[in-house]
């Protein structure tokens, strides 16, 4: 059995391809996450992940930290389907995950949602260049 983790490679910390994502990429909403992502070339990893909880929504900072904690594990759970979706088409990912709600939820209502994102995601990938 492979290990879940959710290594420091795996983040995406690059201001320039931060920049790149937002202006570049394409976006869709599974409540309550907005997800932006841009297929990338010459990455060294398959899929680059920013998780994020706006200030805007989540005023204290023990919700936005625990948010994201909640969103990392269920993304660390739930991304093998998608690396496989990543193997079989050989693209490269960068995703920023923006949780747009105002209220907190349970692990298993963020692991349900993550789930579809990364479903969603998979379908994106597997679409042929250009549509």
């Amino acid at each position: 059995m492979e290990r879940l983790t959710f290594r420091k490679e795996e983040r995406l910390c690059s201001q320039r391809q931060i920049d790149e994502l937002y202006a570049e990429g394409q976006r869709f909403l599974v409540f309550p996450f907005s997800v932006q992502w841009k297929v990338v070339d010459n990455a060294d990893q398959l899929c680059q992940v920013m998780i994020v909880a706006p200030k805007r929504k989540l005023r204290h900072a023990v919700d936005r930290n625990r948010m994201k904690r909640l969103m990392r594990e269920s993304y660390r759970h739930n991304k093998s389907s998608l690396y496989d979706s990543l193997n079989e088409t050989g693209r490269h990912l960068n995703v920023a995950i923006v949780y747009v709600n105002k209220d907190l939820m349970t692990f298993k209502q963020v692991n349900e949602r993550m789930k579809k994102v990364l479903l969603r995601l998979q379908d994106e990938v597997k679409k042929p260049v250009g549509s």
